[in-house]
This record gives structure tokens, C-alpha cells and sequence, in this order.
């Protein structure tokens, strides 16, 4: 018999998450078949405009992963990679879609590890079916009146369909 303690590993999936994705969930579920906990880090990016405040697109996260004990979800700002560290991370979870994903996340690991050394970068993909998308083409998608309900949790589609139901030149209301 094992007489070492337990250790449970915890790693963290930052992310804008506007909105949280199917490709993002699939993702999470696998990650979990990896590691014992998980924190969604949901980010602001000031390089993007959201369809979502962060406390929004918190809230839409907790609820959809609201059965699921080992999944947390809190807003972050500052280096992720720090957050991570002091959460007691052992690593951060990236999302890989294509070869152009990549390139970014190399660079990105890379520049985490250097900031930080104790936390690692691992990096998932999701199923087939999912590969293909991205929150900003389902942003797209929605504001022009396209069905995204396969491709985004129910909650999520019916906030935005909310979101962009009196669109005025484009811009959702809040």
C-alpha cells in the first residue's frame, strides 16, 4: 500500500471564452480525463471588443458546468501564467485548433515558461467535430442570423440570441 499522500493536480484553461464554444467544452471534458481539477480563467483582452462582459461570460460558464464539482470558473487579470502559480497549477491548458494556432501558442508557452517555470503548457485538441470553430466566426455567424445552437451550449445560445435580437447597425445590446 501507497503510504505517500494524495496530490491532486489542478491546471487552469484561460481564455476570453466569448463565448464559450462547444470546441471549449470538448476541451474542458478532456483535460479532466487528464488532470483532477480544472479553473476556466475567463480574461478581459483589450484587443478585442466582447459580445459578453467578463461577468457575464462567467456566469454563462458556471452555469453550464454548474453539475460538474471539479470545474471552476473565476475572471483573472494580470499574467495568467502567474494566476496559475499561485493557484497551485501545474499547468495551462491550450486549445489547438490548426497550425496557425500553433505558431501562437508556441510563442506564448514559451514566453509563460519564461515568466515562469513551474508552470507547464499543455496543449489538447478537440474532437473532429468541433476543430472548425471559433468564438469570433460564431459571433458572425449569430449577428447575421445564422443558427449556431449545435455549435455553442443551449444557455450560451439563448444569450446570444438575446444579445443580438435588436441589433441597431450591428451592435449588440447589453
Amino acid at each position: 500500500m501507497n503510504d505517500l499522500p494524495s496530490h491532486k493536480s489542478l491546471v487552469v484553461y484561460p481564455g476570453t471564452f466569448d463565448p464559450i464554444t462547444m470546441g471549449h467544452v470538448d476541451i474542458i471534458y478532456r483535460a479532466l480525463n487528464l488532470f483532477d481539477e480544472l479553473t476556466v480563467a475567463v480574461a478581459a483582452n483589450s484587443s478585442k471588443t466582447p459580445l459578453f462582459s467578463t461577468e457575464e461570460r462567467v456566469e454563462l460558464i458556471k452555469e453550464n458546468f454548474a453539475h460538474e464539482p471539479r470545474i471552476k470558473v473565476e475572471a483573472v487579470k494580470g499574467l495568467v501564467v502567474e494566476y496559475a502559480f499561485r493557484k497551485g497549477a501545474i499547468a495551462l491548458v491550450r486549445g489547438i485548433r490548426a497550425v496557425s494556432d500553433f505558431d501562437y501558442e508556441f510563442q506564448l508557452a514559451l514566453a509563460n515558461r519564461k515568466l515562469n517555470r513551474e508552470v507547464e503548457s499543455v496543449f489538447l485538441m478537440p474532437g473532429f467535430r468541433w476543430i472548425y470553430i471559433s468564438s469570433s466566426m460564431l459571433k458572425d455567424i449569430a449577428r447575421n442570423g445564422g443558427d449556431v445552437s449545435e455549435l455553442v451550449p443551449v444557455n450560451v445560445n439563448t444569450a446570444m440570441k438575446q444579445k443580438y435580437a435588436n441589433i441597431d447597425n450591428g451592435v449588440p445590446n447589453s
